[in-house]
């Protein structure tokens, strides 16, 4: 049986060309950080837009790099499977951490980030009072919060954990059945709307701060559930995200991720800061495993008469809590 992580000689000798010029060979290290778009790129290495675009071309079809096209957008990551991807983690594995020039990219890489990052807050300082208006583009916030109420229903938790809280709609739903629940949020007008909600609503066992979904100033194996409530499209690196989340999960712990279903409203990325337009189920599911997560439900919720966008929602378990009792069965 043929190896699908084998490449021929053809195959082998396109990708080492692709992979063997330096804006090509600086490319592959910087999506290998993160999901970019041409646009990104040409940011970052200061060379024309048609000229990162054939790079990405020729390193595309040497299966080194992967492209995900999103309405006028496309971006593009290190290839996940196959020869091409092993191939391309080989080569990156070569290189030194500190080596000059990728030292360098990296830091315009950041800078790139940091400029989202700044025109998201500024989106959210803008329209945080709307935040909940906004959201009705969508199916019903009323069925959204029952199927994440029925998810959840057979994970029983005492501690919960709100990604992107924002205005603390999750901490108020979810706040009288636990014990402790935090949210963090890194606007500061949204964490001014959620102390007020979660004040309003007598929830003194939850609490909001400030915090970077990308590095949760939290220790490992922290809460019982993990909530990620229509967060990842105003993110570069959803499965980054994904991943620190389920560092901080309990063995057996849970983590839900409701986001938007894939769709071609370009206005909300124009106007609103969304950085994608839905995930595809895959995704994200491949994403909660790449984490170490066992996906145990994807579902999708069409989009109401007057609605524009289907929800989905994804939910994993952290397997360790099985594996733990299965070994102390066969123990015993």
């Amino acid at each position: 049986m043929a190896d699908p992580t084998r490449l021929s000689f053809d195959q082998l000798n396109a990708a080492l060309k692709a992979a063997g010029e330096d804006t090509r060979l600086r490319i592959l290290a910087l999506v290998a950080e993160a999901e970019l778009t041409v646009s990104d790129l040409t940011d970052i290495l200061n060379q024309s837009q048609p000229r990162i675009s054939r790079h990405l071309k020729l390193l595309a079809e040497a299966g080194l790099v992967q492209r995900f096209r999103e309405g006028t957008w496309a971006f593009f990551r290190l290839a996940e499977g196959g020869g091409g991807a092993e191939l391309a983690h080989a080569l990156l594995a070569q290189l030194k951490t500190n080596d000059r020039v990728i030292a360098r990219d990296r830091e315009r890489l950041a800078s790139v980030r940091a400029g989202r990052a700044a025109a998201a807050q500024k989106y959210f300082r803008e329209h945080a009072a709307e935040w909940d208006r906004i959201r009705k583009l969508h199916v019903a916030d009323a069925a959204v919060e029952d199927a994440i109420q029925v998810a959840l229903a057979g994970h029983t938790f005492r501690s919960l954990l709100d990604l992107g809280t924002g205005t603390g709609r999750m901490l108020e739903l979810f706040g009288p059945r636990i014990e402790r629940g935090l949210g963090l949020d890194l606007s500061l007008d949204m964490l001014l709307l959620a102390r007020d909600r979660l004040e309003r609503a007598g929830l003194k066992n939850c609490s909001v701060r400030q915090g970077d979904i990308y590095d949760l100033p939290l220790p490992d194996h922290a809460f019982d559930a993990v909530i990620i409530h229509q967060v990842l499209h105003f993110l570069d690196d959803g499965g980054r995200a994904i991943r620190e989340a389920a560092r901080v999960l309990k063995p057996g712990g849970s983590l839900l991720v409701v986001d938007f279903a894939p769709h071609e409203l370009e206005f909300l990325r124009e106007q609103h800061a969304h950085r994608r337009l839905g995930f595809a189920p895959e995704m994200v599911t491949q994403w909660m495993t790449a984490a170490g997560l066992e996906p145990v439900l994807h579902k999708n919720l069409p989009p109401g008469r007057d609605g524009k966008i289907a929800v989905s929602l994804w939910l994993a378990r952290d397997p360790r809590a099985l594996v733990a009792a299965n070994s102390n069965r066969e123990v015993a």
